[in-house]
């Protein structure tokens, strides 16, 4: 079956499109990537969700604006990764705009800004979305989602495998080795910390709204980070924290990057970048401390283009293999795309696609909510 993935992470920058076609058993299914495309938001838009996205207030008819707004864009980009039609199946994640993990006997809640039924009228498709809502209706985070597609689509090594995804947020999937007595344990999977938000926060701030992220590191490169201060920040209580866990803009935002400005006294800009770059690498090394040791991790996410920042991962995961996931037939911005098809695939398939071990809900799931297209009948 071919299925579209879609997906627009916490940068908001614009939409990954892959086209995907899966077979067989779902826990292991055969896959191929036939097609991706990257469809970048307008930048009024991406003004837009990122304003909305730390706080600013809209009116009822903004948001419903700003709902069809994402929506469309969301339709151009699935034309652009799949002109012929050929998916007989979209997976669409959507825009999160806000995300509340669960806190002292209060559930979570997440946001994903998209008009489901809308997609599936452009597209002449069935959509599947808002994947989120049932694991936090069952006690979980609702995030990250993408883990036991990971341990599905990657299979496992001799030892424990890790996956990373340096988005706005970074996140990590712990997958079981192939061997051992460890081999019966369930995959496990959180979110780090800040990866690229307070990164383009900062570049966006240091050049006058001109740069939208340090490209390559190239900025933060003609700086000196300040390790005191990196140390004083792990010590936070997000990072102390033990998994399960999820995090967004909510609380890694511009109120959080002001703060951390405050506290460099206002230092030079390549040293703000290049502390922030090594804080963004060193919440990775420390949070590996959180689960079992992997003798490797794969890296996906836009981060995989800054070369700094991969070079801080190397130095503070020593004695961890660090490579990038395509070499295992991956890109790094077709990840989350590719696991949001196998999701939606998944959910048409009636399988359950969510981890309690990665998001503490009560019970694993079918995640999302289908709708079709009243054009014409879909069979399913």
């Amino acid at each position: 079956m071919r299925v579209l993935g879609l997906m627009s992470g916490t940068s908001a920058d614009g939409v990954d499109g892959v086209l995907a076609s899966f077979a067989g058993p779902p826990r292991r299914p055969r896959w191929r990537i036939e097609a991706h495309h990257f469809s970048p938001y307008p930048t009024d838009l991406q003004r837009r969700l990122i304003a909305l996205g730390q706080g600013q207030p809209l009116s009822s008819a903004e948001l419903v604006e700003l709902a069809e707004a994402v929506t469309e864009e969301q339709a151009r980009a699935a034309r652009a990764c799949d002109p012929a039609g050929r998916a007989s199946l979209i997976g669409c994640h959507g825009q999160t705009i806000w995300h509340r993990p669960p806190q002292q006997g209060r559930r979570g809640a997440s946001w994903q800004l998209l008009q489901g039924p809308l997609l599936a009228e452009l597209l002449g498709r069935p959509v599947v979305f808002d994947f989120r809502s049932v694991d936090l209706a069952l006690g979980g985070q609702g995030a990250p989602l993408v883990p036991p597609a990971d341990q599905a689509l990657l299979g496992r090594c001799g030892g424990w495998r890790a996956v990373l995804n340096l988005g706005g947020i970074s996140n990590l999937t712990l997958i079981p080795p192939a061997t051992g007595p460890e081999r019966h344990q369930a995959v496990r999977g959180w979110d780090c910390g800040p990866a690229n938000t307070l990164l383009d926060l900062a570049t966006r701030h240091f050049s006058g709204g001109q740069l939208a992220y340090d490209a390559d590191g190239a900025w933060a490169r003609q700086g000196r980070s300040d390790e005191n201060l990196i140390q004083l920040w792990l010590q936070e209580p997000y990072f102390q924290a033990p998994p399960p866990k999820s995090t967004g803009r909510e609380l890694f935002g511009q109120a959080d990057l002001e703060r951390r400005l405050a506290q460099l006294e206002n230092r030079p800009p390549a040293d703000a970048l290049a502390t922030l770059t090594g804080f963004s690498a060193a919440v990775v090394g420390q949070e590996l401390g959180h689960g079992p040791q992997p003798v490797e991790m794969l890296v996906a996410g836009g981060g995989c283009r800054n070369g700094l920042l991969m070079g801080q991962l190397v130095e503070r995961c020593r004695g961890l293999i660090v490579r990038p996931l395509a070499e295992l037939g991956i890109a790094e911005a077709e990840r989350e795309a590719l696991a949001f098809a196998l999701l939606a695939w998944w959910h048409v398939r009636g399988h359950r696609g969510n981890a309690p071990s990665v998001t503490g809900a009560r019970k694993a799931a079918v995640l999302g909510l289908c709708a079709r297209p009243q054009a014409s009948a879909w069979p399913m």
